[in-house]
């Protein structure tokens, strides 16, 4: 039998990008700019992409070793060039891992743009942790740099 839990946690990650916040903007709005940096090393499959508020996105990765991983994300916020807001669910071989709401927010300054992403989750059944998330967002927050 699985021992059920729910560890629940916040991290925030900044940081400066040298791009106007229209480009970190469609970085996460357009299709085609979002699959340059979004999963990293791993293929994506993406299932869905329907940026706007109520709209969703759907994408999954599978491993070498034959585990697929899954993003099923609910657009709930968005403000154009400013602030987005999404809930969304990772799952492992079908079974949800983690359910979170993230906070994109985008401030220009005279060099560019200075970006916030804080991310408010619920890890599952020991399946997935804060440390984790944290450091998979960093990466994706590096391979977006490059992008940009």
């Amino acid at each position: 039998m699985t021992q059920r839990s729910a560890m629940h946690d916040t991290f925030r990650i900044e940081r400066h990008f040298d791009a106007a916040p229209a480009r970190v903007f469609r970085a996460f709005a357009d299709p085609e700019a979002k699959a340059k940096w979004f999963g990293g090393p791993l293929p994506m499959k993406r299932e869905l992409f329907d940026f706007r508020e109520g709209g969703r996105e759907a994408t999954e990765a599978t491993l070498d070793n034959g585990t697929t991983f899954g993003y099923t994300a609910t657009y709930t916020d968005i403000v154009p060039d400013e602030r987005i807001v999404y809930t969304y669910e990772m799952s492992m071989n079908g079974q949800r891992i983690s359910v979170s709401v993230a906070t994109i927010e985008l401030r220009a300054t005279a060099t560019g743009t200075d970006f916030a992403i804080t991310e408010q989750g619920v890890y599952l059944d020991g399946l997935d942790n804060s440390a984790q998330r944290k450091q998979g967002t960093e990466e994706l927050m590096d391979a977006l740099a490059k992008t940009l």
